[in-house]
């Protein structure tokens, strides 16, 4: 009797294809050669070594890059956040934050140990994804985040259609030439403790941002900040301060644009700059950005400008003069559309 051969069946895991998606857009296919398959297939499954494996050497990366029509600084940039997934989820390399970053789970700990030989038993089981392209590395590195429930990147997706629609809708009828400004920027300020939504200082930003807008200069608020401080906090940052505007400032919904995103002041800038461009806002004037007094002095600052360079490796925006103790002048700039998974929760 004849019997149809069997076929696997192809599953596509949809918050994978998002996390791939948005964390590695420039890469895809098989990242690297039989090298990097010889150093996987030696560790004959002990999870540490394989995490070490799956580490793309500089000159895999290298010849990846070699291979991207524009130039391949979006691959190195992405191969290395891959690297740096793998380090710190895998290794036990200390994150640039780790007070809010990192894995939850001590590095030495079982509990370390047992997540990373997950994460193993996952990116082998998962490879077969579309999203992935069968390769191991990039399978390991989303399956790291995953078991460690790390997946704070697409969290809010389809972010413009579910919290943006109605400024963005708005946005395509605004007349941009009768503002002084194209939005103003509202920084997020956490507060000290994992019971309290929205901090004092962050009312306080709240209310200067309505009064701005009251005053006509800008058609838009952008509200930016994550669940971030303290760590493990239910609080988003810019769902307390949209909150805030609409049931005590009586804000409409249509003059508020959501970034629930940011972890940094430095994204809050980078991320504002990418709604700007993503609601087709005029980049020929500036965004104001309010916040309190001291969170604006180190926005004004020299050193705000280095640590732009030595995190972004570029700057979201350039400063262009203080208009008040609380608000300063921004000038985006389209270096903020390059997306870095070396920060993977909000690349």
């Amino acid at each position: 009797m004849w019997s149809p051969a069997y076929s696997q069946p192809v599953i596509r895991d949809g918050q994978l294809s998002a996390m791939a998606q948005r964390l590695f857009p420039a890469l895809h296919g098989r990242l690297a050669g039989e090298a990097r398959d010889r150093r996987v297939a030696a560790c004959a499954g002990a999870p540490a070594c394989v995490v070490e494996a799956a580490i793309l050497r500089d000159d895999e990366r290298e010849a990846l890059a070699a291979r991207s029509p524009d130039g391949g600084d979006d691959v190195r940039r992405q191969v290395d956040g891959l690297n740096e997934i793998l380090r710190v989820y895998g290794v036990g390399k200390l994150p640039r934050y780790p007070l809010i970053d990192g894995s939850d789970s001590p590095f030495g700990s079982d509990a370390f140990a047992a997540k990373v030989a997950d994460a193993v038993v996952m990116s082998m089981a998962q490879r077969s994804d579309p999203a992935l392209g069968g390769d191991i590395s990039l399978s390991l590195a989303l399956a790291l985040l995953d078991v460690n429930d790390k997946n704070a990147a697409v969290a809010f997706e389809p972010l413009d259609q579910r919290y943006n629609a109605a400024a963005f809708k708005r946005a395509r009828t605004t007349n941009w030439g009768r503002y002084r400004y194209s939005a103003i920027l509202v920084l997020g300020v956490g507060p000290d403790d994992l019971e309290t939504p929205l901090s004092a200082k962050g009312k306080v930003n709240v209310r200067v941002a309505a009064e701005q807008l009251a005053a006509g200069i800008a058609p838009f608020l952008i509200v930016s900040g994550s669940a971030v401080h303290p760590r493990d906090t239910p609080h988003v940052e810019a769902l307390e301060m949209r909150r805030a505007l609409i049931e005590r400032f009586g804000i409409p919904a249509d003059a508020i644009v959501v970034d629930p995103y940011a972890r940094h002041t430095t994204t809050n800038l980078r991320n504002a700059t990418r709604r700007l461009v993503a609601m087709g806002a005029p980049f020929d004037r500036d965004m104001l950005v309010v916040s309190n007094a001291s969170h604006i002095d180190a926005v004004a600052s020299p050193a705000f400008v280095e640590r732009n360079r030595r995190e972004l490796g570029y700057q979201p925006a350039i400063a262009d003069g203080r208009i008040a103790p609380t608000a300063i002048a921004m000038k985006p700039l389209r270096e903020s559309l390059r997306v870095d998974p070396a920060d993977p929760l909000d690349p």
